[in-house]
């Protein structure tokens, strides 16, 4: 296979990667419910969650893309069908994205209800990792971006997985980013900018998802008529 192909590969699977994961862990609306748990924090308490909040996104994201399809393949469940329920539960935050500017930050507040600025500091992975600022939703969504490059040949294959662990990287600095500076970045974008933005990504998540989801229907009817 020409170096081009690869090439072309590694950056077509960042792109997808990072527009695919970006929209649902969405920063913009977790961001308000970090600045909430850790009232009182200073400068320092609040970068140092920052950065061990991001580092834990960053794993998590990267496992279930690297490892999600190996578990998945151990319990008999096709690419294909991955593909096709992968895609309607992209499609289906993004639906919900689009038909409701503060559902992500509702959801959000749900989860964090009942946790104290001293709690969230003596836990840093739970819950203000999980499920805050990476919850089911993405972790599902990580595990169909994986399934989603998935190829015949090996090494294309880890090419592609190789492209969408940068994605993961500047997911997790955009976390990072957000939650570090919070209170800077929310004060200027205000309730009409954080609406405008979430319906184009949401817009675009959800095409993402109807395209996954066409994928695995391809594949699923193509299997069809072979064995017709």
């Amino acid at each position: 296979m020409p170096l081009e192909e690869y090439l072309f590969g590694f950056g077509t699977s960042f792109l997808f990667a990072l527009a695919t994961l970006l929209p649902i862990l969405n920063p913009t609306a977790t961001a308000p419910i970090f600045v909430s748990l850790t009232t009182g924090a200073s400068t320092a308490t609040r970068a140092a969650l920052a950065r061990r909040i991001a580092r834990n996104v960053f794993m998590l994201l990267v496992v279930s893309m690297i490892g999600g399809s190996t578990v998945l393949h151990f319990f008999g469940i096709s690419m294909p069908v991955v593909r096709v329920a992968g895609g309607l539960l992209v499609a289906a935050t993004a639906w919900r994205l689009l038909n409701s500017n503060d559902a992500g930050v509702q959801r959000a507040a749900e989860m964090a209800e009942g946790y104290t600025a001293e709690m969230a500091r003596e836990h840093a992975f739970y819950p203000l990792t999980f499920p805050i600022a990476c919850g089911p939703g993405s972790i599902a969504a990580a595990i169909t971006v994986g399934a989603s490059l998935h190829d015949p040949n090996f090494t294309y294959r880890a090419v592609r997985l190789a492209g969408a662990v940068p994605a993961a990287l500047v997911v997790a600095v955009t976390i990072f980013v957000f939650f570090r500076f919070a209170l800077q970045l929310l004060k200027p974008l205000g309730d009409s900018g954080t609406a405008v933005f979430m319906r184009l990504m949401a817009f675009l998540l959800l095409c993402l998802g109807i395209q996954i989801m066409w994928d695995g229907l391809f594949e699923l009817l193509i299997q069809l008529s072979i064995i017709g």
